[in-house]
């Protein structure tokens, strides 16, 4: 068997906070009979080194990180034959946790040792792939002020996005924006615009998780227009995985969505990360378009 390579972000969760991290990932594939070679990356190179490993012809690739080291990888991955090996080393894990990935560093080498792999969906906003969600509006908006203060002041990632939530909040207007379901056309005035590659649940037994990443379908969610206060009060619910039915209106069976606004530039946060994008989005699902090692 080829010797695989397994990718490390140097600068994400555990690997940052470990500095023996490569060591124990080098024993336990040893332990689990595979010949693998570990390499520490900064995250911004996962795509790049990916897509040269893929042209190369590897069948697998290993990455261990969060998940936007896990998007990153995916990103060069889709379309081609080369599996994807997930280490979950990041911080939340939101895709290792829906593809019932164990988060014991041994286990989930097991699991890549034993080979298993199904094609599951990515999501894509023009061109751009995510393999959890994206949002318009004021999540982005208090990513971005969160990462300042991080970078700034060198606040915790928790106590910055406290802080910015109450900041965007208190100045945020809803974005009016028209929004193309498949074929239909809807104008709709809300603070935030939340689509999901397959369905996230909302229920208070398994808030922000999936059942399934194989259903074919975006999971999309519009934000009701409310008061400041109810306005504040959803927002936080949702930050915390804790939105109600009567906070988030669900539009079911969407296949592709058009998003269209009067600004020029759109702050939108695909799986965490946020990019500035001009209007029209154009989102879609790509079927079972990543090949993955997973139960």
């Amino acid at each position: 068997m080829a010797r695989t390579v397994v990718l490390l972000n140097r600068g994400g969760g555990t690997v940052a906070a470990d500095p023996q991290i490569a060591t124990k990932v080098r024993k336990a594939f040893r332990a689990a009979r595979v010949d693998a070679a570990v390499e520490m990356v900064s995250g911004g190179d996962f795509e790049i080194r990916c897509r040269a490993l893929a042209e190369r012809g590897d069948e697998l690739i290993v990455v261990g990180g969060g998940d936007g080291s896990i998007s990153a990888a995916a990103s060069a991955l889709v379309g081609t034959e080369t599996m994807l090996g997930i280490l979950p080393l990041g911080t939340l894990n939101h895709f290792a946790r829906d593809l019932n990935i164990p988060n014991d560093l041994d286990e989930a080498v097991k699991l890549i040792a034993a080979g298993k792999h199904r094609r599951v969906d990515v999501a894509e906003m023009n061109d751009r792939i995510f393999i959890n969600n994206s949002a318009i509006g004021l999540y982005p908006l208090m990513v971005i002020d969160r990462d300042l203060q991080r970078k700034r002041l060198g606040r915790s990632k928790r106590l910055a996005m406290i802080v910015a939530s109450i900041r965007t909040l208190a100045r945020f207007n809803h974005q009016r924006l028209t929004l193309t379901v498949n074929d239909e056309k809807e104008r709709i005035d809300t603070p935030l615009l939340f689509v999901g590659n397959n369905d996230y649940r909302l229920d208070i037994g398994a808030p922000g998780q999936r059942e399934s990443v194989e259903d074919g379908a975006l999971s999309v969610f519009v934000m009701r227009k409310k008061t400041r206060r109810g306005l504040i009060a959803a927002s936080i619910r949702a930050l915390f995985n804790r939105a109600r039915d009567d906070d988030m209106v669900r539009i079911e069976n969407v296949q592709r969505l058009r998003v269209w606004s009067r600004r020029s530039v759109l702050p939108v946060s695909l799986d965490g990360e946020v990019v500035g994008a001009t209007p029209p989005l154009d989102y879609k699902i790509r079927k079972k378009a990543l090949g993955v090692i997973a139960p």
